[in-house]
């Protein structure tokens, strides 16, 4: 008899009205694959964008979700993924090319298995695995000094946030400051640690202020405004695409970039093992404040859609099994 499982599934793409909370079959076994019983994942933008349509690379039906931390129920590598052990995963397609964690279980590629090592809680270590990774990721790639002076672009946003967190943790006494397009959010900005508030005003921010490092959230759509903003010798680093705008237009590389700055990027398909259990560890050796800003459970995933989705989203939302509540 075939065993069932609890998911979310999108049969069309559309508004949030389209993820249906349902029974399917739960995932077999394959070769080189193996089954990860889901305690948690985050919501992510890039879903909205696949469950609206903007994906030309996904069919429907799918079952949405690009990351998850819960533990190993059948393994077709036990020497490595032993049964009940603690593991992560994001990115890889997972969502996208085949089912991903919208579930109670999913079933991933081995080699895109993560074991890991914490004591964090589930609904902490949920917030972790795509989100944190990215940050830590551009972290990694602006090289930040002593006396730099950053900027988050896109600060309310769930990288925003964890980047902001990884960053205080590890050097305290940087200033950091984030860009808002709702001046309403600016106190909750400060209450998460940011050292100042800059509004984004349409696409130009609202000050004469340069920064030695930026970690661009919004994308191709603000970039030109913010190499504005960076000092000579600067570092940019593009992470996000929360403009909605997915390639530079007008953008001359020679006039644009600040004299002898720099541009880099961070993605978080760019996956390591060895990254993911340096992330975790340097979480909790540093008592990151990874704790997510709303929490929902699996019947929840279309609200988590509109929370995330509306003006008043702030920082990372995840969604939790009824395993891990």
């Amino acid at each position: 008899m075939t065993e069932m499982m609890h998911a979310v599934r999108v049969s069309e793409p559309g508004g949030p009205e389209v993820l249906q909370y349902v029974e399917v079959p739960r995932p077999e076994v394959r070769d080189g694959w193996s089954l990860v019983q889901v305690y948690g994942f985050g919501i992510n933008h890039s879903e909205i964008f696949t469950r609206e349509g903007k994906s030309p690379s996904v069919h429907f039906p799918r079952i949405l979700g690009i990351e998850c931390v819960g533990v190993v129920a059948e393994s077709t590598d036990p020497a490595r993924l032993t049964p009940g052990m603690k593991v992560a995963s994001l990115m890889g397609e997972m969502g996208r090319a085949f089912d991903g964690s919208y579930a109670e279980y999913v079933l991933l590629p081995n080699d895109q298995i993560y074991p890991i090592e914490t004591n964090l809680s589930w609904e902490c270590a949920a917030a972790v695995p795509e989100t944190f990774y990215t940050a830590y990721l551009s972290l990694e790639n602006l090289r930040i000094s002593s006396g730099s002076k950053v900027l988050v672009r896109g600060g309310t946003s769930g990288v925003g946030v964890a980047f902001l967190r990884l960053l205080k943790a590890g050097c305290p006494d940087t200033p950091v400051f984030g860009t808002t397009r709702d001046m309403n959010k600016k106190q909750r900005l400060l209450d998460v640690g940011f050292d100042g508030v800059i509004f984004d005003d349409n696409g130009l921010l609202a000050t004469d202020e340069r920064f030695d490092r930026v970690l661009e959230l919004i994308g191709p759509s603000t970039m030109k405004d913010t190499c504005a903003h960076v000092v000579e010798g600067g570092i940019i680093c593009s992470t996000g695409q929360l403009g909605g705008q997915w390639y530079l237009d007008g953008f001359d590389p020679i006039i644009d970039l600040p004299p002898n700055g720099y541009l880099t990027s961070a993605y978080s398909d760019n996956v390591e093992e060895s990254a993911v259990q340096e992330l975790f560890a340097y979480v909790e050796a540093n008592d990151v404040d990874v704790a997510p800003d709303r929490v929902f459970c699996l019947s929840e995933v279309r609200s988590a859609h509109e929370y995330l989705a509306s003006a008043h989203s702030f920082g990372k939302v995840v969604v939790l099994n009824d395993i891990a509540l």
